[in-house]
């Protein structure tokens, strides 16, 4: 099971727009998290739909994180770009057992406490931690190639 290559690159973006202060223009980010333009531009849109992310038009144009990086969690992009997250289609919103056993099933009841505990989790990583840790890696590895 893996989250969808646009979610990744969502991910991607979001983590880019974090590193600065000023905006950046389409082609730039693209370059920079190796999404093709067409997705990155797509995705922005959506982005800026629920307002993650800024977009300013015109010749200066460009696009903006719109939140401080410590408000933006993975579930917040996961959801987003997939909606909420759910271990097993019976717990969805709307969704049903089969089997007719909502409620009563040992299996839902599993799903449901693995669904929870991946929210937790992706609500507990946010874009100014992965920052400080991508900076942690890169130190690491700096250091590494010194010695």
């Amino acid at each position: 099971m893996y989250i969808t290559l646009e979610t990744d690159y969502a991910v991607r973006i979001v983590s880019e727009l974090c590193k600065y202060d000023h905006k950046l223009d389409a082609k730039t980010i693209s370059t920079n998290t190796l999404v093709p333009l067409r997705f990155a531009v797509k995705i922005l849109r959506k982005l800026v739909s629920l307002d993650i992310v800024r977009s300013y038009q015109g010749v200066q144009g460009g696009y903006q994180i719109n939140k401080a990086p410590k408000e933006i969690t993975l579930k917040t992009i996961v959801e987003a770009i997939e909606g909420t997250y759910c271990f097993s289609r019976c717990l969805a919103e709307g969704g049903e057992c089969n089997r007719g056993a909502s409620g009563k099933c040992c299996n839902q009841r599993a799903f449901a406490e693995i669904t929870e505990q991946v929210n937790k989790l992706l609500d507990s990583y946010d874009f100014e931690y992965l920052a400080r840790q991508q900076a942690a890696i890169k130190k690491e590895l700096s250091a590494n190639e010194k010695t």
